[in-house]
């Protein structure tokens, strides 16, 4: 696997570039240079090539954008919103369209990530752990600023102690617990989305080593699906926690009566 990773053609081009410069800054942080490998990572290079994409993309995409004469491009990407600003405003409520912007980021960022690990030549920065735990992170640390801002600090901090519905008595009890419940967060976003990526990139490999032509063709067609389902499912939980975080007790209470009326 590591001889896999360092033949990508277009890593070694980036180390190439810009490898002394990594070297020399990571000296003057006093960082340890790797004696042997490259000095950036595959999965920097893959994030930061899938950055540049979608920036590039939406540059010249935006050209071609019209109010009166939509074009088939528009209309898919208007139909993506419109999907998001659904799930936003079905999980947080009416604040949710202030929350699109990392939502979707989150969205395009996770399925072409996703993604890149079926184009030749390409890998899934998805497929290694720190990425994942990084966008989980990310996300962590966002819902948690929200709630923080929506609700006052003292108040967001309260819910951890004490959450609707929970006897004040059981604090010394639930506050354990639900520092627990977010942790297991961060590693369950983590885990799943890197698990899924990494054995669906694994098997495609090992397919393509030993049959290297029609056989793997079905397991690149079940990445396709299984790419897509683990994006939603990771900003479906994002959105989940958005919600959670910055409903305050009377929303929490009203969606509770819906929850209640809907059984």
């Amino acid at each position: 696997m590591e001889k896999l990773e360092h033949e990508l053609w277009i890593v070694q081009a980036v180390n190439a570039a810009f490898g002394p410069m990594a070297a020399a800054l990571l000296r003057a942080l006093g960082r340890p240079v790797p004696a042997h490998g490259d000095i950036i990572p595959d999965y920097l290079v893959m994030s930061a090539l899938i950055v540049l994409a979608v920036t590039v993309l939406c540059l010249v995409a935006r050209r071609s954008f019209s109010v009166d004469n939509p074009g088939k491009l528009q209309i898919v990407l208007e139909d993506g919103v419109a999907a998001m600003q659904g799930m936003l405003h079905d999980y947080v409520g009416h604040k949710g369209p202030r929350y699109l912007a990392i939502v979707t980021t989150m969205f395009v960022f996770i399925l072409t990530g996703n993604l890149m690990g079926l184009i030749p030549g390409l890998k899934s920065p998805t497929a290694n752990i720190n990425v994942t735990l990084g966008c989980a992170l990310t996300v962590a640390v966002y819902y948690h600023l929200q709630g923080v801002k929506e609700q006052g600090l003292g108040h967001y901090l309260k819910h951890f102690a004490a959450p609707p519905g929970a006897p004040i008595f059981l604090a010394p009890i639930m506050l354990p617990i639900e520092i627990i419940s977010h942790l297991s967060r961060v590693l369950s976003l983590s885990l799943r989305l890197f698990g899924n990526i990494f054995g669906e990139d694994l098997v495609i490999l090992i397919l393509f080593s030993i049959i290297p032509f029609l056989v793997p063709l079905p397991m690149m067609f079940l990445g396709l699906i299984t790419a897509s389902l683990q994006a939603f499912i990771f900003v479906l939980l994002t959105t989940i926690y958005l919600g959670g975080a910055v409903a305050t007790e009377h929303e929490q209470h009203e969606h509770g009566a819906m929850a209640a009326g809907e059984v």
